[in-house]
């Protein structure tokens, strides 16, 4: 008999044993009913399953009627017996929520064993969302307690609160259930710090929970009962001017900025004691984290009051937390939660440290989550300046207190040492001894008697080399942005500047005078009277002429680009492209190495979902912003055809290119026509670089796998039509040919570069950098090394196809230096 076991199962020799049992026995009826519902739903499973359904609905309807018209005693007495009942057996699907709700609602005069028993009984059920939900019920009864009912189920209140922080329980119900439970808890005890509020086993959560042990006072509590409030990663402005009162209030000021520290930089919690996952996760694996997922809203309400309150002192620590929780190689997982609030709150600090910190985190940070928030911060910190968003990026530039020309020096011991920034890709560290000379590793009276200040110096090298390394990027993004500068502002931020400067100094740049018109200037030199305006230089806006004389005067007086500016490709909509209208199959029908492509969107800055036998895994869509964010390309790509892989494709196929302007928060699809040249040729030059890096056409080995897999593409393609870059390397090659060693050489003919050894005649071809012999065109592969080409020739600008031409050229010129035996046999067989 159901009420039999019931009954048995509610003495539990308590002081609730009596509420219990008087419940059950007042409703003995609401007992009978749900035993007969019990007994009709095992009979349903049978043959007669029609029959018994209905008789089944007649039995729910006999209970919700009798419920209905319960006393308000009865009616207590009904939800205390179907929350005993409910999963009480192996018919754990009964839970009794649609009949308990109502009830609890609609009775009065709730006892406080009445409301203990429930919240006893909610936190012994083995779901979590049953416990939520009924939990939930059971406080709307709670609340209507006076205050010395609520005095009573204190105990139990503290035990339901606890059981919840350590259940898995979705977000968002938990944060309003935890609020709810302990608003009672401080009607009661305006002192208390319900257990599990602060957790006991995390050393960034340590401080605070000896402060609520040592010396407990209500303005303790209420400040950390704000700090759980916070559930996003920007708080509101009531938020924080109360965070900001009960802070002083509580003088909590010196503790949030401790706690802070110690989550920038503490010792990680480890998954195999405390972890979201530990009782599934496979003994030997394990993870370390910084907050477990249940205590997160107390982390970030901590992060946010170190910030208002400790200002710039706390940017250092922000800046760590951000980065260690939000980038991948941190050795911690991504809390993508604290990471945000850590880097919203340094666009609060104000200061130049922390929009420089800001700054790093941007070439850092990869998450396209986390950017956006960085984006936010940037907008918000530039809102507090009365600047954009663009200024204050290239203002808070860190110089690293770099003299002009991008070089420090200190004097260690009678040895001087330089940091100094040689190129725009170079950062280097040089040691001057006493007699003049100089060497690249330190002298050992350097290492042993100044090891903390060559630390020093190294780590800022390595922070020079960042910023060079974000700002390189930036700069050459600025290609696509039509950006104007007044004259005085680009000398301060840009040609003055002791990082950037190195990089500008090297590009041409137009400037304006006061009648309107717009001349080029060479890269060092300084332009004539007293420019205007100041503006990047694009071969899209120069004629052919002086594109080509531009070009050669970089080749004829061997100035190197930090990114291709004279050489740089340019795409303009093809008839085809003004056809289809909206989308460019310029691109389409390739096929690439699928991780390589993919690792080149991240590089590139394009955000792309990743393909594979996933929901969401068969259309690739890689997408980047143009223009000052006001413009985006779409990148269309999916596995290829014939790729029979594993979760992810070996090889994908490219697809159409399409274009969308913002509108407002959205993204419009545009026709080709209306997007900005300079928008479209940039964007078009990033998709050609996918392409041309990653097919299969520029796979040496390809042919030599015995695969008929696309051997047609591969045939096709790896000798065919030039694309634009191509095309460039073909003109560059033009002026560097005739001043190197090999020129008798070598000649261009149309789509190759073609050698003339002393074995035979090569033609590499510039697009794949692939060759064939002649005089009948086999195939000849010559894998390159992972060393880098010739250095001794030079390149107006950086092209690794380009450098392996050359390389190839240099190799094949003198054939009968070779060495290599498997190039040897291919050679005497096209012979």
């Amino acid at each position: 008999m159901l009420y039999d076991a019931l009954v048995a199962a509610s003495r539990r020799n308590d002081s609730l044993d009596d509420a219990r049992s008087a419940a059950l026995d007042r409703v003995h009826w609401l007992v009978d009913l749900l035993e007969r519902q019990r007994t009709e739903l095992r009979r349903s499973m049978g043959h007669e399953h029609r029959r018994f359904r209905a008789t089944g609905a007649a039995t729910q309807a006999e209970i919700d009627e009798r419920l209905a018209a319960c006393t308000d005693e009865e009616g207590r007495a009904a939800v205390l017996c179907l929350m005993l009942a409910a999963c009480f057996d192996d018919t754990s699907l009964w839970h009794y929520g649609a009949e308990i709700g109502p009830l609890i609602s609609g009775v009065r005069g709730w006892m406080s064993d009445e409301v203990a028993v429930m919240l006893l009984r909610a936190t012994e059920y083995d779901k979590g969302f049953w416990f939520a939900d009924s939990l939930g019920l059971v406080l709307n009864a709670a609340d209507r307690l006076d205050v010395d009912g609520r005095r009573a189920v204190m105990p139990w209140l503290r035990y339901a609160h606890t059981k919840l922080m350590d259940t898995t329980v979705e977000a968002r119900l938990r944060a309003s259930l935890a609020q709810r439970l302990r608003a009672l808890l401080a009607s009661v005890d305006e002192a208390h710090i319900p257990e599990g509020l602060i957790p006991a086993d995390a050393p960034w959560a340590s401080l605070l929970s000896d402060r609520a042990k040592t010396s407990p006072t209500p303005e303790l509590a209420c400040f950390v009962r704000h700090l759980v409030i916070l559930s996003g990663p920007r708080p509101a402005q009531r938020w924080r001017r109360t965070c900001l009162e009960l802070a002083d209030a509580a003088s909590a000021r010196d503790l949030v900025a401790d706690v802070l520290r110690v989550l920038a930089g503490g010792d990680p919690l480890c998954s195999r004691g405390s972890g979201a996952h530990t009782g599934w996760l496979h003994d030997d694996y394990h993870y370390h984290y910084v907050v477990h997922q249940n205590d997160g809203d107390l982390a970030r309400g901590a992060v946010w009051a170190a910030a208002l309150t400790g200002g710039p002192a706390a940017v250092q620590h922000l800046a760590a937390l951000a980065l260690r929780t939000g980038d991948l190689g941190s050795g911690v997982i991504v809390d993508l939660k604290l990471a945000a609030a850590a880097i919203n709150a340094l666009a609060e600090t104000g200061g130049p440290a922390a929009l420089e910190a800001l700054w790093r985190l941007q070439s850092r940070i990869k998450h396209r989550a986390l950017r956006k928030q960085l984006d936010t911060a940037l907008v918000t910190a530039a809102g507090k300046q009365g600047i954009t968003a663009e200024q204050l990026i290239e203002r808070s530039v860190p110089d690293h207190g770099l003299a002009p020309d991008g070089s420090l020096e200190r004097e260690l011991g009678g040895h001087r040492v330089r940091v100094a920034i040689e190129e725009a890709a170079t950062v280097r560290l040089t040691f001057v001894r006493p007699d003049g000379g100089t060497s690249r590793t330190p002298p050992a009276a350097v290492k042993d008697r100044f090891p903390e200040e060559l630390q020093e110096l190294k780590a800022l090298a390595k922070e020079v080399r960042g910023t060079l390394s974000g700002e390189r990027a930036r700069v050459e993004a600025l290609m696509s942005a039509g950006h104007e500068w007044p004259y005085d502002e680009w000398c301060r931020y840009y040609r003055d500047h002791p990082v950037t400067g190195v990089l500008v100094r090297s590009l041409i740049w137009e400037f304006q005078d006061a009648d309107g018109e717009w001349r080029a200037v060479a890269p060092m030199a300084e332009p004539p009277g007293r420019p205007e305006r100041v503006r990047l230089w694009h071969p899209i806006r120069a004629s052919t002429d002086d594109m080509r004389a531009w070009r050669e005067r970089l080749v004829a007086e061997q100035l190197r680009q930090p990114f291709k500016q004279a050489f740089r490709e340019i795409y303009l909509l093809t008839p085809a492209e003004e056809e289809t209208g909206v989308y460019s199959n310029r691109f389409a029908a390739h096929i690439v190495h699928y991780r390589q492509l993919y690792a080149l969107f991240k590089e590139r800055g394009w955000q792309a979902n990743f393909l594979g036998r996933h929901d969401g895994g068969y259309d690739g869509k890689a997408r980047a912003e143009f223009g000052d964010g006001e413009w985006r390309a779409c990148f269309h790509h999916e596995p290829a055809a014939e790729d029979d892989g594993g979760y992810a494709p070996e090889h994908a196929a490219t697809d159409q290119v399409r274009f969308e302007r913002r509108d407002g928060r959205r993204w419009r699809e545009v026709p080709l026509a209306e997007v900005p040249p300079l928008v479209f040729s940039e964007a078009m030059r990033d998709v050609d670089l996918f392409v041309g890096v990653t097919s299969i056409a520029a796979d040496p080995d390809w042919a030599d796998r015995g695969e008929d897999r696309y051997a047609v593409y591969w045939r096709t393609a790896t000798f065919g039509a030039l694309t634009a870059s191509a095309e460039v390397r073909r003109e560059a090659l033009e002026r560097i040919l005739p001043r190197l060693k090999i020129a008798d050489r070598c000649t261009l003919d149309g789509r190759f570069l073609i050698v003339r050894g002393d074995l035979g005649t090569y033609k590499i071809h510039l697009g794949s950098a692939n060759i064939l012999m002649e005089p009948d065109n086999a195939y000849l592969c010559i894998v390159p090394s992972r060393g880098k080409g010739d250095a001794k020739v030079f390149l107006p600008f950086e092209d690794e196809r380009l450098s392996l031409i050359l390389s190839k050229a240099f190799l094949l010129a003198a054939d009968t230096e070779i060495t290599d035996e498997s190039i040897l046999i291919q050679i005497e067989r096209g012979a």
